[in-house]
């Protein structure tokens, strides 16, 4: 799901009862989005790994995880070049900055569906997913011409992604994304569908305002965009990929990407068609699994084109929370929240989306969490 390659379908359809095309993509691209890079912050005192006042590289965060933090991986912080200059890229992307982030703790993995249920049953939250749609809220994010869809139309559900019969033009993905009513983390694919058996795979169809609420039940937050490239980069400075230049080394495949015509047939040559589950490709240099490819991860920080410009513009920016607001030149109207990582879905013809520079603007969906090192209070951004 990518908004770059996005044009503008109609919003007048001469269908009753049906939601235009834009407006069901503004209701909840969720679809790809699960918890997974979500920076988490401990409501209780943490100490830090370096309190003693040790180089921030050492000792081990590694050890140290393992012995304070089961599922975390201490992210020591530094000075680094977030964004890129590679004429290869977006132009959101650019240009490179320097930035400087503090140490933290980060899951070791996307928030699994196991993980989720059972922050579900202990709470028993109902996903945006999960809800009806309502009209005045979704009416203030549309033209003031949009007609009200029927009843039915705003019925709890989702997109799905469908892939096509043939080649088709990559600049609509209205073309293979489908409104499926029923569709939510329980059923990803819809009502038939089931999450029985993939515990351990990514919990998806979950919005940034669901990313947050699990958050703060586990006592941490979601990363500052700033914070969850860093992290991805994994002391690899402006690398092309979280593991180095070489997309696939030694012919290995890394990350779980899309592999032949997209979006008509995946071969899964990378072992996998659709999600896979958490850690089946190797870490990166701070023990993170799937920081490239499965599925896409929740920033804090609000979407702007122009963020890195800007940010260009200071000699440093420290521990940066993002854009005090939103905005997409290409659909001014929706604020959105930012997405990093890619999913399964990214392959060169269409995006390359899971490298660490590569950012998205989404409207509130997936997510991992990370924890301050000692955090009094639960911070949240946004």
């Amino acid at each position: 799901m990518h908004f770059s390659r996005v044009k503008g379908p109609s919003l007048a359809r001469g269908v009753a009862g049906a939601i235009s095309k834009r407006a069901q993509l503004v209701l909840l691209l969720c679809s790809l989005l699960g918890i997974g890079s979500v920076l988490l912050v401990s409501s209780g005192s943490m100490t830090s790994p370096n309190a003693t006042g040790s180089n921030p590289a050492g000792p081990s965060g590694d050890q140290v995880n393992r012995k304070t933090l089961p599922g975390m991986a201490w992210i020591p912080g530094g000075t680094f070049l977030m964004g890129t200059n590679d004429k290869e890229s977006f132009p959101n992307e650019r240009p490179a900055h320097l930035v400087d982030v503090r140490g933290f703790w980060m899951d070791e993995h996307d928030v699994t569906n196991a993980e989720f249920a059972n922050f579900v049953a202990a709470t028993g939250y109902v996903t945006t997913a999960e809800r009806p749609v309502n009209w005045e809220d979704l009416r203030k994010e549309l033209p003031p011409d949009t007609p009200k869809p029927g009843d039915g139309a705003l019925a709890p559900g989702s997109l799905v992604f469908t892939p096509t019969s043939g080649p088709v033009p990559l600049n609509d993905l209205s073309v293979w994304w489908r409104w499926v009513k029923g569709a939510n983390w329980r059923h990803p694919e819809g009502p038939t569908s089931s999450i029985q058996g993939r515990e351990d795979y990514p919990v998806v169809q979950v919005s940034w305002y669901d990313a947050v609420a699990y958050a703060q039940w586990a006592g941490k937050r979601l990363p500052s965009e700033a914070e969850w490239e860093f992290a991805a980069r994994g002391a690899l400075d402006s690398k092309r990929y979280v593991w180095g230049d070489d997309f696939r080394p030694d012919g290995r495949y890394m990350a779980n990407t899309w592999q032949g015509a997209f979006p008509v047939h995946d071969s899964g040559e990378d072992r996998f068609v659709g999600t896979s589950p958490v850690g089946s490709f190797p870490a990166n240099g701070y023990g993170l699994y799937d920081m490239a490819g499965n599925v896409w991860q929740w920033c804090s920080d609000w979407y702007r084109s122009d963020a890195h410009v800007e940010a260009a513009s200071q000699n440093v920016c420290r521990d940066p929370a993002g854009p005090a607001d939103s905005y997409d030149p290409g659909d001014p109207q929706l604020p959105k929240r930012v997405v990093k990582g890619g999913s399964f879905l990214c392959n060169p013809s269409y995006c390359q989306s899971y490298r660490p520079s590569a950012r998205r603007a989404r409207r509130l969906i997936r997510a991992r969490l990370i924890r301050d090192s000692g955090a009094s209070s639960l911070e949240m951004t946004g």
